[in-house]
């Protein structure tokens, strides 16, 4: 059932401090490694979205024993090499990352494993993963294009994969370092721009061999992994996720008179691509109490409103910032000048489209925005964009929340088709932002 939800220009700024959920990357990730090892892994903070519990159900169904205690999730790992076939199909719902990871795990394992997901995942291209996995000697049957349902013949003697990335992905990066743990020898991967290092930082927490080096000629990192270690549990306290607050705290650049704290967020390096992008544009951004967690940077952002320009953002830059786009192209749209945003093919293959989606997202609500190749040049003036328009999400929990935002600092109420699949990955998203604006009647409400 669709739930269609109305964002409006508030009557007071944002003010307060808050906490968004943990970063997804990291909660995906420490489930699967604590499945990986031995012993009994602790989490702290685990994003509670139904991304991240298809992965938790996906581990418990390859053998580990998973189980919720107060605050925290408790994994029961069963070793390197050690998962078990599961009884049964795994659905991954919405989310790539557990698909495309968990892929790189079984693909190393002597067993057959079956995966589909929701109408949007079965849709996403999986060939970019199953073409360096098959080199292992894993064995993959998709749908036309390589698409899910996908069965998995994983490998009885696995080998080493030495691959070079062709674009820069961390979810392949990771499936390829997730097939060489159960791989006698060393994995290496190759990439030309360097991607969220999550796996490679969990890897040393966990008790991995993992080394990573600039190449020779200087235009790009090698990553070796040392096949098949003894992971040993250890516990993981998961940060606040980059790509939830940036929601937040791009409405308080746009909404007058707005300062809002967001506590405990993760500050990875090759995570901080918007704030870098917000800050250029003028955006009034601080960092306090920056600490470090689990081996991640850590901190708490404090952002005030204050007016935008635009800028162009480099293609280089994508891979550090590539799910906050859609929530840059709303600033941009509020923004004096024009902004464009270079080399966004990446885009094209995510939950929808989001390359077309958010020019059609701003399009739709008045907004000046073109599309030239893989770029896109937002045309904003410095005013409340004209809103009043309905944004057709594509089950693209980002794209929704973008437009929400978008309809905070418009002239006329911005709706969506559905907000259903929000909490995919930023449960309480909604009350959370109502919260912040403290209305009587909230902001973003039923349409």
């Amino acid at each position: 059932m669709h739930t269609p939800i109305a964002s409006h220009r508030p009557g007071r700024p944002l003010l307060g401090t808050s906490r968004v959920p943990g970063d997804k990357s990291i909660s995906h990730r420490a489930l699967m490694f604590g499945a990986m090892a031995l012993g009994e892994t602790r989490i702290g903070g685990l994003l509670t979205g139904e991304d991240v519990l298809r992965t938790a159900a996906a581990m418990v169904a390859l053998g580990a024993a998973i189980r919720r205690e107060g605050g925290d999730w408790l994994v029961s790992g069963r070793g390197v090499g050690g998962l078990a076939e599961p009884g049964d199909v795994l659905d991954m719902g919405n989310s790539g990352t557990a698909a495309r990871l968990l892929a790189g795990i079984v693909a190393s394992h002597p067993f057959t494993t079956v995966m589909t997901g929701d109408a949007s995942l079965r849709g996403r291209p999986m060939r970019r993963v199953t073409e360096p996995l098959a080199a292992s000697g894993a064995r993959f049957t998709t749908r036309d294009g390589g698409r899910l349902p996908m069965a998995i013949a994983g490998a009885r003697e696995p080998r080493p994969l030495h691959y070079v990335l062709p674009v820069a992905s961390a979810q392949v990066k990771s499936a390829v370092l997730l097939c060489g743990l159960n791989a006698p020898g060393t994995t290496i991967v190759t990439e030309r721009q360097a991607t969220r290092d999550h796996s490679e930082n969990m890897l040393r927490h966990f008790g991995a061999e993992v080394s990573v080096a600039v190449t020779e000629d200087g235009a790009g990192r090698v990553i070796r992994l040392a096949g098949r270690p003894v992971l040993r549990a250890a516990d993981v306290m998961v940060p606040g996720d980059p790509s939830s607050a940036a929601f937040p705290l791009v409405a308080s650049l746009l909404v007058p008179g707005s300062e809002v704290t967001l506590l405990g967020v993760g500050l990875n390096p090759l995570r901080t691509g918007l704030i870098a992008t917000l800050r250029e544009m003028g955006g009034d951004i601080a960092i306090a109490n920056p600490r470090m967690e689990g081996g991640e940077p850590v901190g708490d952002l404090v952002a005030r409103h204050g007016p935008l320009r635009g800028i162009e953002v480099p293609a280089g830059r994508a891979p550090s910032m590539i799910d906050e786009y859609p929530v840059l192209a709303v600033a941009a749209a509020c923004a004096h000048g024009t902004t464009r945003m270079r080399g966004l093919h990446e885009l094209r293959v995510k939950e929808s489209d989001r390359l077309a989606a958010t020019a059609a997202l701003l399009a739709v609500n008045g907004v000046a925005v073109e599309i030239e190749g893989d770029d896109l040049l937002v045309h904003g003036t410095g005013a409340a964009p004209p809103g009043g328009g309905l944004v057709r999400t594509h089950m693209d929990h980002r794209l929704a929340m973008s437009a929400l935002v978008l309809g905070l600092a418009s002239a006329q109420p911005v709706r969506i088709d559905d907000a259903s699949f929000i909490d995919t990955s930023f449960p309480g998203f909604l009350a959370l932002m109502n919260g912040l604006l403290g209305d009587a009647a909230p902001a973003m409400r039923a349409a």
